[in-house]
């Protein structure tokens, strides 16, 4: 599978379960969230807008993509969400490499290009370095509503501070209920 199937596979609704663990408190935080990601055709203006910043032409995309989410986390105020909406560019540099280009960054709510590369069977890795902040992730499927991600988050380049393991489902084609609320504990999942 190439990134181009791999974004093309992502498509679609996802309920999203994962366990972070902050290594500096030495402390679990459990998350929840929904992510939809839309395929984008290479000449829409978001696609073009996300090229031209990075100084690329969207002829030169292999894939995009809209992502968009709606999370809590455990340690959330009552109410709180995380939601968030980015369209991500791939732009190859090799037969496995490339670019992934993101209007709004992760970790840091800025613009970001990162690299990416499509190992032997099929899991996409990502890097991201922001400024201050290197993120590793490694995402793959165990089927086809099946989606694993892994993911590590260094502050100053000196080491890792905080790792992530997620779960994500396909959803039904019925939209779940708002995911508002407190995220379950372990057991509760």
């Amino acid at each position: 599978m190439d990134a181009k199937d791999f974004f093309a596979r992502s498509a679609g609704q996802w309920h999203s379960q994962r366990v972070t663990h902050h290594l500096a408190f030495r402390q679990t935080e459990m998350g929840r969230s929904l992510i939809s990601v839309t395929s984008l055709p290479l000449d829409d203006p978001g696609v073009n807008a996300v090229c031209t910043l990075y100084q690329y032409s969207w002829e030169q995309a292999h894939g995009a993509s809209r992502v968009t989410w709606q999370g809590v986390m455990g340690w959330d105020k009552e109410g709180e969400q995380q939601n968030g909406s980015t369209v991500m560019v791939l732009i190859p540099t090799g037969e496995r490499t490339g670019k992934l280009l993101r209007e709004v960054g992760y970790a840091e709510k800025s613009p970001v290009a990162g690299s990416y590369e499509m190992d032997e069977t099929g899991a996409m890795t990502l890097v991201t370095e922001y400024e201050t902040l290197r993120s590793q992730e490694r995402l793959w499927f165990e089927g086809e509503t099946i989606r694993l991600r892994t993911s590590t988050l260094g502050y100053g380049f000196g080491g890792m501070s905080m790792a992530t393991f997620a779960v994500e489902t396909r959803a039904e084609l019925t939209p779940p209920a708002d995911i508002k609320g407190t995220p379950p504990t372990i057991l509760g999942w």
